[in-house]
């Protein structure tokens, strides 16, 4: 991707709708040089850290399908730079910095009728802005930033308009449930990550089989014995061979035996699978599901990082290990089961255990900057980078490499 000329972080928060699945992500940029307190240098900086993004990679990649919220000050509002953004995928922020004037309403039509959808952020609700409410698509509001005792009335005065309200700031479940019976469209938060423990979830009947696989395949079990496995779970033996056919490897004739099914398939990619499968399992948001697409990327960004320092010598392990702890570092959360529970039903090895029980050793390290990353934590990862010893151009094309990842062997 080559050096650019001006450094910056990208971050990318999920946004769910009702269902709970991911429809959008608001993408932040920030430069690495900014010193927040000056204000002027901020916006001037954040705009051509956004221009200079738009012009050295493809946010479509990036948004893999899904809406981009993308924050906007006054100048980059005002300006034709906009026009280089996928414009049917992105929702223009303007932050609570920008007077909302009739100037500004007849702009945000402009843009409406170029394609573009618009936002308010961080808004508080006020009679005199009935001008712009009817030029916009979505209100966010910060609702740690709002009085409860008020919310109910905000929404009822915004239902007046055909917009979407935003809830931003959604750290637990209650919240989110709050915010979905107050008449909330969209959620912007790490609640998902955070799941109420009510009835601790048992390990359903494929779960279990799923960490048996993966635990076989960590100990290079033989094929018969994985076969075993396979044939102990129906379910899964029939989602393995609609992956293997849908894998298509070059092959005219249709698998028929769960044995050629593994050997065609390879441990590598049965591997993969079953760490994405175990996200997905019997949940209706299949790929939408936040918690797969986290795992992935938290995955894919460690595995990559590890990829770029080894340049490919004796790499496979290694960046499997890093690509496994990131996929294993949230089964906790899917379980909503302790960590050590969840290890000790594997036979890990010390440095993937350290790294998932207390983000120790060279993956914890690793593991902890792909978390910070997540919660866009920017002033966290730079002293992390230095400890693991990766420029910010590396972390930039690795995240983009984890971003793009969209492989085949998710399971649909």
């Amino acid at each position: 991707m080559g050096q650019n000329n001006e450094n910056f972080f990208l971050g990318r928060q999920p946004i769910l709708n009702r269902r709970q699945e991911i429809v959008g992500y608001e993408l932040l940029f920030r430069a690495t040089t900014v010193n927040r307190a000056e204000f002027e240098s901020y916006s001037q900086a954040s705009t051509s850290v956004i221009t200079s993004a738009l012009s050295n990679f493809g946010l479509q990649e990036v948004l893999g399908g899904k809406f981009g919220f993308i924050n906007v000050y006054l100048g980059l509002f005002l300006s034709e730079l906009l026009e280089l953004l996928p414009i049917r995928q992105s929702v223009l922020e303007l932050l609570e910095t920008i007077e909302l004037d009739d100037h500004v309403a007849e702009r945000c039509r402009e843009l409406r009728k170029l394609g573009f959808k618009l936002a308010l952020d961080d808004h508080v609700y006020s009679p005199k802005y009935h001008e712009i409410y009817s030029a916009i698509d979505y209100v966010k509001i910060d609702i740690l930033e709002t009085s409860p005792e008020q919310l109910p009335d905000i929404v009822r005065k915004l239902r007046q308009w055909p917009l979407k309200l935003l809830a931003e700031k959604v750290e637990t479940f209650e919240q989110f449930e709050t915010c979905a019976a107050l008449g909330f469209d969209y959620f912007q938060g790490y609640f998902f990550e955070r799941p109420v423990v009510l009835n601790k979830k048992r390990f359903d009947v494929s779960s279990r089989a799923m960490l048996t696989l993966l635990q076989q395949l960590t100990m290079d079990a033989p094929p018969e014995e994985l076969e075993q496995t396979f044939k102990e779970n129906p379910s899964l033996s029939y989602n393995l061979l609609r992956l293997v056919n849908s894998v298509a490897l070059g092959m005219r004739e249709k698998i028929k035996t769960l044995r050629h099914a593994i050997l065609m398939l390879g441990t590598n990619h049965l591997r993969r699978w079953i760490q994405l499968s175990l996200f997905s399992g019997n949940d209706s948001r299949g790929i939408d599901n936040p918690l797969l697409e986290m795992a992935a990327v938290r995955g894919r960004l460690m595995e990559t990082l590890v990829l770029q320092k080894l340049q490919h010598s004796s790499s496979s392990e290694q960046s499997e290990e890093a690509f496994m702890t990131g996929i294993l570092s949230l089964l906790d959360v899917l379980f909503e089961t302790p960590m050590n529970e969840i290890i000790s039903n594997l036979n890990l090895n010390e440095e993937i255990c350290a790294a998932l029980l207390d983000r120790s050793g060279r993956l914890g390290e690793l593991l902890l900057l792909a978390e910070k990353l997540e919660v866009t934590d920017f002033d966290a990862v730079t002293p992390l980078l230095e400890r693991c010893g990766i420029t910010l151009d590396e972390l930039l094309t690795a995240q983009l490499e984890a971003f793009n990842w969209r492989s085949g062997v998710i399971a649909h």
